[in-house]
């Protein structure tokens, strides 16, 4: 098991601390815990609790958006047929039912089109328009995708095809000639956040068309698919994400559409308090595995179903192409393992390439991340498509795996992504000559305590500082995601109280009472039976470091604390 690096962010101005804490009536971690979150007076505060609608911005501060909400309209008023064009990711599948929804519901003529990962790849292509053009739109709306398609509009625009580009990636030099471009990454686009998901673009149209036509509360109902889209897609949940995700959160868990809670019951679970992690970890992947496997549009069926019954069905489909997801990742994974005993040398190698010909295109991403948590290096899967290796490229904190692929540019056919994850492909014959340069790259930019995991603790804190009212209070920090992370505590000389036991594959179950405190707190650490032995001796002083959940036992809610990692004091 790999041996982590513990790092103690450096605590706020005690002053601020203090006056913080007063203001609030709450204690001085919580204050602390806050102010590092840039949260440093009542009213701050008080909009970081209490998340409002009325603080979203105007969608019309959005360049591009005036165009684009006159231009559905007069298509929606001249019975023009829209093509709604998603993406096969939860995000893309999200944004385009939302959209396909809010114009279905004013009665326009629209259908979806979402490209085949295995076949077409993603984003827009002219195979895709031609088909499109075929069914006789005049107006594509693309959502998730289209900010790079430069070729792909101007074919569209010599078929007299209008596009309005509904994006959240990042544009490159040559912005594509569509009848308005939405996307807060656009150079001169002086909307206030940058940061929204696919999914959050396509509800600001759905916003600007309903302000225009006097419904503005009608877009309201789609809030739970921006929250799934915005929980999914890992964007920030600072600002106007977390006032999006937080509403659509409350829709999901009091008022779900057919399809959701058709997911949520197929996933063994029952909405009323579901997490933006449990969305992320449990409802997810089976939307991504349809698009994974075969063909999205499945997932876009399953979020504009009306009647439960066909939802349950979808739900089962959906289900049903997650388990053999889950069976082709553990074989792939199980392989992907046994290349890396054999081909890297991990003594010097800071990065792992692997290719192999009949990985499934569909789940290497996948393996890679998983790759990267077991041996915290820079890792790139290839498999091969139509005698070309593609693949995907996933990073560990503070490098930027875009850039490593960048110096290798000259040997790659394609690539594209950002810091933490990308695409590639390139000439089979090339892989041990990229291999070579990509471990120089990282040679270059990391040492050897870098590809050591770390964690960061947010706070040291005592178990007797874990009260309800402290728990209360804490809870309400959700929703948790990037930019508002669930705090991570250090917790100092505790002991453990009863005998530690593993359960499932390899969890740690255990019990502690930190010295000199009566108070204990049932424990769970996934991943971490192998120190059991260690902890068992209750002589031994210990150190955690765990974020706190909440356990439903016996009816009644306790805090539970999530293991991170352990270490053994010296005796």
């Amino acid at each position: 098991m790999l041996k982590k690096r513990w790092k103690l962010r450096e605590s706020a101005d005690q002053q601020e601390i203090l006056a913080l804490a007063d203001s609030l009536n709450i204690s001085n971690v919580l204050a602390n815990l806050l102010i590092m979150r840039d949260v440093k007076t009542f009213l701050e505060a008080k909009k970081y609790f209490r998340p409002s609608l009325d603080s979203l911005y105007d969608p019309f501060l959005m360049n591009g958006m005036e165009e684009a909400s006159i231009r559905v309209i007069n298509a929606i008023t001249n019975k023009e047929k829209i093509c709604v064009y998603g993406d096969y990711d939860v995000d893309g599948t999200c944004a385009a039912s939302l959209m396909y929804s809010f114009l279905k519901e004013l009665d326009s003529d629209v259908f979806v089109y979402i490209p085949n990962r295995l076949t077409e790849g993603y984003g827009i292509s002219t195979q895709s328009i031609d088909y499109i053009n075929e069914r006789g739109a005049k107006l594509i709306i693309s959502v998730d995708c289209g900010i790079t398609a430069v070729e792909e509009v101007d074919y569209a625009n010599k078929l007299k095809i209008d596009t309005i580009i509904c994006d959240h990636h990042q544009p490159k030099e040559e912005l594509p000639r569509a009848y308005a471009i939405l996307d807060p990454l656009k150079p001169g686009d002086n909307y206030p956040f940058k940061y929204l998901s696919g999914a959050g673009v396509a509800f600001k149209l759905a916003r600007a068309v309903s302000d225009r036509i006097g419904r503005k509360e009608n877009v309201l109902q789609y809030l739970d698919l921006v929250a799934l889209a915005g929980a999914a897609d890992i964007v920030p949940l600072v600002d106007e994400n977390r006032v999006l995700v937080k509403a659509g959160l409350e829709l999901i868990n009091n008022n779900p559409r057919p399809g959701i809670l058709s997911l949520i019951k197929s996933a063994k679970m029952s909405p009323g308090n579901l997490s933006a992690g449990q969305v992320v970890f449990t409802i997810a992947p089976r939307i991504n595995a349809v698009g994974r496997l075969g063909d999205a549009i499945r997932a876009v069926d399953l979020f504009i179903a009306k009647e439960s019954v066909e939802a349950d069905k979808l739900a089962q489909v959906l289900e049903g192409e997650n388990t053999e997801r889950r069976k082709i990742d553990e074989v792939t994974f199980s392989h992907a393992i046994e290349l890396v005993e054999k081909q890297i040398d991990l003594e010097n190698d800071l990065g792992i390439v692997l290719h192999h010909d009949n990985w499934h295109p569909g789940v290497i991403g996948i393996v890679a991340s998983r790759l990267v948590e077991k041996y915290y290096r820079p890792t790139v899967l290839l498999t091969t498509i139509d005698g070309v290796a593609k693949g995907s490229a996933r990073s560990i904190n503070g490098f930027n795996i875009y850039e490593a692929l960048e110096s290798s540019s000259d040997l790659l056919l394609q690539f594209g992504g950002h810091e933490a994850a990308a695409g590639l492909a390139l000439e089979i014959d090339k892989i041990d000559e990229f291999r070579i340069r990509f471990n120089k790259a990282l040679s270059h930019n990391m040492n050897e305590d870098d590809v050591l995991p770390e964690v960061t603790v947010d706070t040291k804190i005592t178990f007797s500082e874990i009260t309800p009212k402290f728990v209360r209070i804490l809870d309400q920090f959700a929703p948790f995601g990037p930019g508002n992370l669930r705090p991570v505590f250090w917790a100092e000389n505790v002991r453990i109280v009863n005998n530690p036991r593993i359960v499932g594959t390899n969890h740690l179950i255990a019990c502690f009472k930190q010295n000199g405190h009566e108070k204990m707190f049932d424990a769970i650490g996934f991943n971490l039976g192998h120190f059991v032995e260690d902890i068992a001796n209750k002589n031994n002083l210990i150190d955690i470091v765990f974020t706190i959940e909440k356990l439903s036992k016996d009816g009644r809610i306790y805090p539970q604390l999530r293991i991170k990692d352990i270490k053994i004091k010296e005796s």
